[in-house]
């Protein structure tokens, strides 16, 4: 047996690569599946314990290591069947079969690139759970970490998936069709070994089975499309209406991030709204120079691909205590300005002194400050007591623009 194929049988790298493939989404499949329901039990548990957690991003950081093995494999079969003569058909006398067959390799083929691609765009754009183990990096070049971006990914891997599935099932029919009605040696010639064939004829019909193909992909990306797949990535809680504030500074622009570390990575998330009532007297050099009263809406917080699980009771509990509140004095120190004050999360109540920069242009202030809470404090992730599944360390960073009238 030739390491190359010629005019009628495949070579041993072709043949490799293609049970190579084949073991690689026979293991990939049921892997997906169960994972994907290990993320439903996760998502929907009051209070995961760390053994799910741990079992779950195993799963996920399998699939996604085994789904970046397929796409490289994938892409050095398509090139060595590129170099390589395609061993010619066995009954060329049947041009719709033949038709047929020849549309199922190239959504094979296709899928086998795209399904794989799909799902690492999309683990590239979301943010948190399950790396891929490799030391190249979790990001893709050009693949902005973005919520949108990750929805349309998820939901093309999603139905990308069902035509490889598709595809594989009818590859599979056809090859039992041969072996079994026909009793060819369609089957045997892809096998290792010496396999006796009759006089083959050249392949045709390339471009018409590509085109084929090319249309059930749109049909397909269409149809999930009109199932509302390509949704914003991760889930949404409706966010507590925070009432306007009476404030002598008022804030024009600002963030308030908190930055968790989860299995080893680090996932940094934004509360959307937000108030803060501020009093201050840049003139007083020493002591407290004034008052802030800020207030969180819980629910509107992005946190990337756990956005929904940080919502649940067993952290945030957004639906039962929908907003948190920090009051502070601002005080004017050697160093520079804390804001010393309570912070109230879930109704539990701490102690916490904020460091921040200050930079005062007449009626205009910029503020940037940061600090690191332990969620423990406040009854976050109570279930989640081994920090290699979640830190016990929160950072938290705040940076906003406020003016005055003049």
């Amino acid at each position: 047996m030739t390491l190359t194929n010629t005019p009628s049988h495949f070579g041993s790298v072709a043949k490799t690569l293609h049970w190579l493939t084949a073991l690689l989404i026979l293991t990939l499949m049921p892997l997906g599946l169960y994972a994907n329901d290990l993320a439903y039990e996760l998502r929907t548990a009051s209070a995961p314990s760390d053994a799910l957690v741990a079992r779950a991003a195993w799963l996920f950081s399998l699939h996604k290591t085994l789904g970046v093995a397929v796409f490289f494999v994938a892409l050095l079969r398509i090139l060595w069947a590129i170099s390589q003569p395609k061993p010619g058909l066995l009954h060329p006398d049947r041009p719709v079969e033949s038709f047929a067959a020849e549309t199922v390799h190239w959504l094979l083929y296709g899928s086998l690139v795209l399904v794989p691609l799909s799902g690492w765009i999309h683990h590239a754009a979301a943010s948190g759970f399950a790396p891929i183990w490799w030391p190249f990096g979790q990001n893709l070049p050009l693949v902005p970490k973005s919520e949108g971006v990750a929805g349309v990914f998820a939901g093309a891997h999603w139905v990308l998936t069902k035509v490889l599935g598709l595809a594989l099932l009818l590859h599979i029919a056809g090859a039992l069709k041969h072996h079994v009605v026909d009793k060819d040696a369609t089957l045997r010639r892809m096998w290792f070994g010496k396999t006796e064939v009759p006089p083959v004829s050249a392949h045709h019909g390339h471009v018409r089975a590509l085109i084929a193909a090319l249309a059930l992909w749109m049909v397909a990306l269409t149809a999930g499309s009109a199932l509302g797949v390509y949704a914003p990535h991760g889930e949404t809680t409706e966010a507590a209406a925070l009432e306007d504030v009476q404030s002598d500074w008022t804030v024009q622009s600002g963030t308030l991030a908190i930055t968790v570390t989860q299995l080893g990575s680090e996932v940094t998330g934004q509360f959307a709204d937000w108030t803060a009532a501020i009093s201050f007297d840049e003139t007083v050099g020493s002591g407290v120079a004034g008052t802030a009263d800020v207030t969180v809406s819980i629910g509107s917080l992005t946190l990337g691909s756990v956005t929904g699980q940080a919502m649940g009771a067993d952290y945030f509990n957004a639906e039962a205590f929908p907003t948190a509140q920090f009051v502070a004095n601002i005080v004017s120190t050697a160093e520079g300005y804390e804001a010393q004050g309570t912070l109230t999360i879930k109704e539990q109540s701490v102690p916490v002194t904020l460091p921040f920069t200050l930079d005062v242009a007449e009626n205009t202030a910029t503020m940037q400050g940061g600090l690191t809470l332990d969620r423990r404090n406040f009854g976050i992730g109570d279930s989640m007591t081994d920090e290699s599944s979640l830190r016990f360390d929160v950072g938290v960073n705040v940076a906003l623009t406020a003016t005055r009238p003049e």
